[in-house]
């Protein structure tokens, strides 16, 4: 806090206006130079103002001039509006789309832009940067200033697959694209824009091993792909396996292993 800064030690009626003028206009989250503008009204000393709010409890800094209301938690807006273009994605994504019960301690935020991990509080928040052309398949969620953008089922599974360390695991990640219910067509756009060659062969190895109902596309798709080097099915785990010839995937899981992640039953 800035030394010239003055703290009443009352709430003045600037300070008193200005939030009943967020309450007005139902903004919980905002970011300092854009907030007169969406309140309508110009204060004399709105820095001022926001120190003495914070100062008092009823407004939390999130980063330098980024605010919420002191009750305003919601991670996943919080995540999305600290850096441009944040989506929620990988482990978060999957969860929230319900795919796996296994509930992240961290946040997952895919960005164009470069941004340092933090922790706000008392939630980590890791930022993942892709390039441009890759930022695809997003959605909104809620409404107002409750409403985040996160990827699509369908990118989120392509995106776990292309960084399967931000995927909680990857016997889970074979589990949630066993039962997820995906387009084959979406599948195939996203895989072309990542352009992961060993996982988009994963990917379409274990939709014909499932049988992944609408995939004929895309495994004609990922069989295009094949190259002559061979690559691991689990690329974290270990170099023991079985080779497959047609796919050039070392099964580090066995095909048995694999229909035992895909019918595990929580």
């Amino acid at each position: 806090m800035a030394d010239s800064v003055y703290i009443s030690s009352n709430i003045t009626p600037a300070q008193l206006e200005f939030m009943k003028l967020l309450d007005e206009y139902e903004i919980d989250i905002f970011l300092l130079e854009e907030i007169e503008t969406k309140l309508n009204r110009k204060f004399d000393n709105i820095n001022e103002i926001l120190e003495n709010l914070v100062h008092k409890g009823l407004l939390s800094r999130i980063e330098r001039g980024k605010f919420c209301k002191a009750t305003f938690r919601d991670e996943n807006v919080i995540g999305t509006f600290i850096v441009k273009k944040g989506v929620v994605a990988y482990w978060s994504a999957l969860n929230l789309h319900g795919l796996t019960e296994q509930f992240p301690n961290t946040v997952f935020i895919q960005t164009p832009h470069k941004k340092s991990d933090k922790s706000i509080f008392g939630v980590n928040y890791k930022f993942i940067r892709i390039a441009e052309e890759k930022r695809m398949g997003i959605i909104k969620e809620g409404y107002g200033n409750h409403s985040y953008y996160m990827t699509d089922v369908e990118k989120t599974i392509v995106d776990c697959f292309d960084l399967p360390q931000y995927s909680g695991g990857y016997a889970e990640l074979i589990r949630a694209f066993s039962v997820a219910q995906l387009s084959g067509e979406k599948m195939i756009e996203y895989c072309r824009a990542i352009n992961n060659i060993a996982a988009t062969k994963r990917i379409g190895f274990l939709a014909e091993l499932f049988e992944k109902k609408g995939f004929k596309s895309f495994i004609r798709f990922a069989k295009g792909w094949v190259k002559d080097s061979y690559n691991p099915l689990d690329p974290q785990g270990s170099g023991s396996g079985s080779f497959n010839a047609e796919w050039k995937l070392r099964l580090n899981i066995s095909r048995e292993a694999l229909f035992d992640i895909a019918n595990k039953q929580y």
